[in-house]
């Protein structure tokens, strides 16, 4: 006699129309289309998840390079002289810093221009 994987099938076909609920359709009543839609669902999830830090390293960019602006110094310099000053904060926290404690950034803002400078002297 062949076993068709009666109570094994079933749970499994159950866990998918589970997580299918709230879907569109056959996307949540068939299935097929059930399990189809809830494999893409998962990889755009996975994909979602890379995106997310990668957004919010733009967003931590962006307002450093704001805040720099204001100081008048590039991002690009800023991050230099911190590099040269042997500052080690990570974008978050300077986006943090610039945004709730300026006069702490227009500090880091300085020692930066103060360690490109020194740099140059020394080039020189």
């Amino acid at each position: 006699m062949r076993v068709k994987g009666g109570t094994v099938r079933h749970a499994n076909r159950k866990r998918i129309m589970k997580r299918a609920e709230g879907y569109f359709g056959g996307h949540r009543r068939l299935y097929k289309t059930a399990k189809e839609a809830v494999l893409r669902a998962d990889a755009y999830a996975f994909n979602g998840r890379k995106e997310r830090k990668q957004d919010y390293r733009k967003l931590w960019i962006r307002r450093i390079s704001a805040a720099c602006k204001a100081e008048g110094i590039s991002y690009s310099k800023f991050m230099f002289g911190m590099k040269l000053a042997n500052i080690e904060l990570n974008r978050k926290m300077l986006s943090e810093l610039a945004g709730t404690n300026p006069t702490e950034f227009h500090n880091l803002a300085e020692t930066a221009k103060k360690a490109i400078a020194d740099n140059e002297k020394k080039a020189a």
